[in-house]
């Protein structure tokens, strides 16, 4: 089954940014090609418990099982040894990722107490957008009761785009809300 979000991009989306930008080929269009949702989990690394927590709570979030990403060396002053674990990370693409946007532009991001919109200015030089999320209580597949922990996660959409305006006006015909729009 295909994602109502990618039907959107290819029947809507695709012709206006084709009339936009005066492009000649539908391939110079730009388009998502995978989000990748990061978590750091700090001073946990010791816990293997929270670590597995933190995993399973990412997996749930993304409908896809997370890796555990590892130090590379060691560093005294933050009490870390070579390949301890220090983070989790999931990458998404196709349905997957589509699936995942339309969950956190429709029932995420409505949910954050106070929201005004998310900033226009975390784009990169070549189109890609990054957004922290201060806690996973906003997804709608985490029960409250059962977190041991709030923790924030960072998001990091990567499109095809080559300048910043393509990248903002793909991912605000995406529907995700910015500010002052």
């Amino acid at each position: 089954m295909t994602q109502r979000l990618k039907k959107q991009y290819v029947e809507n989306i695709v012709p206006k940014l084709m009339d936009k930008f005066k492009y000649n080929n539908i391939h110079q269009v730009p388009k998502i090609e995978k989000i990748v949702i990061n978590r750091g989990i700090g001073s946990a690394s010791q816990n293997q418990k929270m670590v597995d927590s933190a995993l399973k709570e990412l997996g749930m979030i993304a409908g896809q099982k997370g890796v555990i990403t590892r130090s590379k060396k060691a560093i005294a002053g933050f009490k870390l040894r070579e390949k301890m674990p220090v983070g989790v990370t999931v990458t998404l693409r196709g349905e997957r990722m589509y699936g995942f946007l339309d969950r956190l532009i429709h029932l995420a991001l409505p949910r954050v107490r106070d929201f005004q919109g998310i900033s226009p200015k975390s784009f990169d030089k070549n189109g890609n957008y990054s957004l922290g999320l201060e806690e996973q209580l906003m997804f709608p597949e985490i029960e409250y009761d059962k977190i041991d922990q709030i923790r924030g996660m960072d998001i990091s959409i990567v499109t095809t785009a080559s300048k910043q305006e393509e990248g903002l006006a793909l991912l605000t015909e995406l529907g995700l809300p910015f500010k002052g729009k």
